[in-house]
């Protein structure tokens, strides 16, 4: 079966995935169905406070990645099995609850074209709503069984120590880049292998396709972060959802940012010093990103990008040879068309 990569309109899968295989597509967009009823229903409560602050980023929207990938790695099993949509819902809570973190974290203002709940309310109501949507996936977590509750064990365990460590510096013997790959493993990665391990593992897909799916999902979620470094300075608004230069202007450091900082040559020196600070100025952002955009770091972050991209689908070779394993590959594919 062929795929097809689109851009994102109406009708399309997240991220623009367009399969040619009717069924493929069909049970995924039902299941992207069940997972947001189902997340509107986690998010709901009864406290008017908490009900508004905890469906304010699921309202927001978002591209529904994570539980995408839950989907599609079901169809190595059985797809329509219904802890499939449940997992799909628990990756998406987490996720989302780690975003009014990070909110925090950065002090950013705007998540999704609308105000981060730190910035409508205050930084507790934000962190205390985060630590509801944990509460929300664990109690659909133990439905699911030990297993899938160790497992999410493990992947809270390594969201935290990637977020920790990004407050750090690089250890002696690494480099500011090394260090930023090893956070986004952890960060951003781990988040998204546990997505496809759940849904191979709950449709009842071999240990063999299990494990090839997982380490195919942390590989692709550092590809899938990175792709969005570079959007964030070469990408419109509408590509990213955000305006681009936030990363910018929130201080928080990307690969191309790394990359020229870590560059000698006396031509880099005022970008060197721009980047050396969070930029409040609209007029040093623009600067800042007409510099980034003909600098040599971009087409070191597309290299390094696209090499995560190489390495996750050369993961996916010997899985079985059906439509899903097509979709995985043109996410891949579409890492390149994103960051080129």
């Amino acid at each position: 079966m062929s795929v097809q990569v689109a851009t994102e309109r109406a009708g399309s899968l997240p991220w623009g995935l367009v399969t040619s295989d009717p069924g493929l597509t069909a049970r995924v967009r039902a299941g992207l169905t069940e997972v947001e009823d189902l997340l509107t229903r986690c998010a709901h409560s009864d406290h008017p406070l908490i009900r508004e602050a905890a469906t304010h980023l699921v309202a927001a929207g978002g591209k529904r990645f994570r539980p995408l990938l839950t989907l599609v790695a079901a169809e190595f099993g059985e797809p329509t099995a219904e802890q499939v949509i449940v997992a799909g819902c628990v990756v998406e809570l987490t996720h989302l609850a780690t975003l009014y973190h990070d909110d925090v974290m950065d002090e950013a203002a705007l998540r999704r074209g609308v105000q981060t709940a730190n910035a409508r309310w205050d930084n507790t109501i934000a962190i205390l709503t985060g630590d509801y949507l944990f509460a929300k996936a664990s109690m659909l977590l133990a439905d699911l069984g030990p297993e899938a509750v160790r497992l999410q064990a493990a992947t809270f365990e390594r969201l935290v120590t990637g977020q920790i460590n990004e407050c750090l510096a690089p250890d002696p013997d690494e480099t500011a880049i090394d260090h930023y790959l090893r956070v986004l493993e952890d960060k951003t990665g781990s988040l998204i292998a546990t997505s496809a391990r759940f849904g191979a593992l709950l449709s009842g897909a071999g240990p063999t396709v299990v494990e090839q799916l997982t380490r195919f999902g942390e590989t692709f979620g550092v590809a899938f972060q990175l792709a969005d470094d570079i959007i964030d300075i070469a990408g419109e608004a509408e590509q990213s959802g955000k305006l681009p230069g936030t990363d910018l202007r929130e201080g928080v450091p990307t690969l191309p940012t790394l990359y020229a900082l870590a560059s000698t040559d006396p031509e880099s020196a005022r970008l060197r010093e721009l980047l050396s600070a969070p930029i409040e100025d609209d007029a040093l952002i623009i600067e800042a990103l007409d510099a980034l955009r003909t600098h040599a770091a971009m087409d070191q972050a597309r290299a390094t990008t696209l090499r995560y991209a190489d390495e996750a689908r050369s993961m996916l070779d010997g899985l079985p040879d059906i439509p899903a394993r097509d979709a995985l590959y043109a996410l891949c594919d579409l890492v390149h068309s994103r960051t080129v």
